[in-house]
């Protein structure tokens, strides 16, 4: 069609779907990307069985006299010798401090825990709620109690106090200045973008290297050599699009990228484009085909090596498989080994975030990015800061706006506010054939029309889970072990999502447990598996361990790119997008 040629007419029908998605953007706007039917049909379902259980009823009220009795008790017994005394969870240290100990703040925090506890009873356990529907309502309970919690009141809080008192005010006045700094960020139109003096090419994503490939999705970056001799079978890495590549090129100490340089590896990674509106109609194949696909294309064309280590991380370890799976399918041989950092392929126990993508929910992201052709990196961050609230969200608060507080952001911090879009059609088709459909892992995800299946993977595989992941829970990933023919090796690592992966050799509190299975074996238990002692140290060394045990020689590095043309050093031009 040309600029001349008149547009289809459209059906009536499309005419008033258009309708329903400007309504629900409208609606996703005022409720912060948020899904408010499907917490009403949720608290619907909850409120009429509940009502139809007068023994449920009976039970709740019995626990609710029983936990006064016990609040009562413990303080009488402020130093819990009699057992009444209630304990946080071992993650839950708001009370932690020994301003906190003394009443009549120890009542307070007790009362708040009981509280805590005898909603998980009242919103769990109750006859004929959908397992969906008590989910939701569990996790938005819990989301008020943590908004609720005495800690973030500074009338309630003695830390606060104290540290009012001993400074005079001051420290509340640092907080309003933090406060309104941050507001007026808020309120200014932003397109994002790296904190100041963490700006790629600076301190983060400094390892030397050429862009030695660009498409309309992706720059390929081949990294200069470190050592005079390398092993001869390269690794490509391929982050997620959901985050900007230098997460695995941090400052120097923290790069996984300047690490495996310096162990003798040739080392590519892909720099994902940020999406804008012309890139609305961008799906998740093209991302497989002008993105690994042709990395693979160039690693090969430059060094001559037959085959490529290749690395995902989070999203791009889906991505991975999936390529992984239609290459065996195809007889397409180039991958030496696969290694997949905190990524799914089974995501029936995916967490959480499942909750933020029933039907409803997807309905409407899919109505917020029609309008713009993409989704709002706040909103991406935003969903995932509400998955631990308590850690991400209340705590800095009490830290920062009450306590005055601000520390000097950290590489990985300033990395995290440096966030990036999802295209409309792509990120739809992740939500429904992945999230909610699950196709992949039960046959049914196409690639070039036909099905793949991550059974026909062969290639030695090593896989990373991390222990406090919200995004990518470790039994997730661990679920590859079900669905991978090849050997395998497990590891998981102590830190969340993206703390547990950038682990590097200097992080004293690192810590890791490993385990092995050969091909076709019968998959280890993860219960027992959780039980192992852990073993001081990062993962790092591991990994690199099993690499070289695939690649055991040496060789001459081989030429740096560019295929066609100068397109610069690294970090390329895509990172600053």
């Amino acid at each position: 069609m040309t600029a001349q040629d008149p547009m289809p007419p459209r059906s009536p029908e499309a005419v008033f779907d258009d309708l329903d998605r400007l309504a629900l953007a409208a609606l996703g706007k005022l409720s912060g990307g948020l899904s408010a039917p499907a917490f009403q049909a949720a608290l619907a379902d909850w409120i009429t069985h509940l009502a139809m259980s007068p023994g449920r009823r009976m039970f709740l009220h019995w626990k609710a006299l029983r936990k006064v009795q016990r609040l009562l008790a413990g303080l009488h017994d402020p130093m819990g010798v009699e057992g009444q005394r209630i304990e946080p969870l071992p993650q839950d240290r708001r009370f932690s401090a020994p301003e906190w100990q003394k009443m009549p703040f120890s009542a307070i925090w007790q009362s708040f825990l009981l509280t805590q506890q005898w909603w998980h009873n009242a919103t769990t356990g109750v006859k004929g709620v959908s397992r969906e529907h008590e989910r939701i309502l569990e996790f938005a309970s819990r989301q008020w109690l943590d908004m609720m919690s005495p800690s973030n009141f500074p009338w309630l809080n003695p830390v606060v106090l104290k540290r009012a008192a001993d400074t005079q005010g001051q420290s509340l006045m640092d907080g309003y200045g933090f406060w309104l700094r941050d507001l007026m960020t808020l309120l200014t139109p932003s397109r994002g973008g790296p904190l100041p003096g963490f700006e790629p090419g600076r301190r983060v994503a400094t390892t030397p290297g050429r862009v030695v490939l660009r498409n309309g999705l992706m720059e390929l970056i081949q990294y200069a050599p470190r050592t005079p001799r390398v092993h001869p079978v390269p690794i490509l890495l391929i982050p997620a699009w959901i985050m900007k590549y230098y997460i695995l090129d941090l400052s120097p100490e923290n790069s996984l990228v300047r690490w495996l340089v310096d162990q003798g590896f040739t080392v590519f990674c892909i720099s994902w484009k940020n999406p804008t509106e012309e890139d609305r109609d961008t799906g998740f194949d093209d991302y497989r085909e002008k993105g690994v696909m042709a990395a693979l294309d160039a690693v090969q064309q430059i060094t001559g090596a037959p085959k490529t280590h290749a690395l995902g991380y989070c999203l791009g370890g889906t991505l991975l498989s999936v390529a992984a799976a239609a290459m065996a399918r195809d007889g397409d041989d180039r991958l030496a080994s696969m290694t997949i950092l905190a990524g799914q392929a089974d995501f029936s126990e995916a967490g959480e975030l499942t909750l933020l993508t029933t039907e409803a929910q997807v309905s409407l992201l899919e109505a917020m990015m029609f309008e713009r052709g993409y989704l709002d990196q706040r909103a991406m961050a935003g969903t995932f800061s509400m998955l631990r609230s308590q850690d991400l969200i209340w705590s800095r608060i009490t830290r920062e706006y009450l306590l005055g507080e601000r520390e000097d952001p950290s590489d990985i911090a300033a990395w995290s506010k440096d966030t990036t879009r999802m295209p409309y059609r792509m990120h739809s088709e992740y939500l429904r054939r992945l999230f909610i459909g699950n196709d992949l892992s039960e046959g049914r995800f196409e690639v070039g029309g036909k099905p793949v299946f991550p059974k026909d993977i062969q290639v030695p595989a090593f896989l990373v889970g991390t222990e406090h992941d919200h995004i990518a829970p470790w039994r997730s990933v661990w679920k590859f072990m079900y669905l991978l023919s090849g050997d395998v090796q497990f590891a998981l690592a102590s830190g969340g999502h993206n703390t547990g992966i950038v682990a590097a050799l200097s992080n004293g509190r690192a810590r890791h447990r490993l385990i092995g299975r050969k091909a076709d074996a019968l998959v280890p238990d993860p219960d027992r598996f959780i039980d192992q002692t852990p073993v001081q140290g990062t993962w790092w060394p591991v990994w690199g361990a099993w690499l070289t045990a695939l690649d055991p020689d040496l060789t001459d590095p081989p030429p740096i790119g560019p295929l066609k043309g100068q397109l610069g050093n690294a970090p390329g031009e895509y990172v600053h997008g």
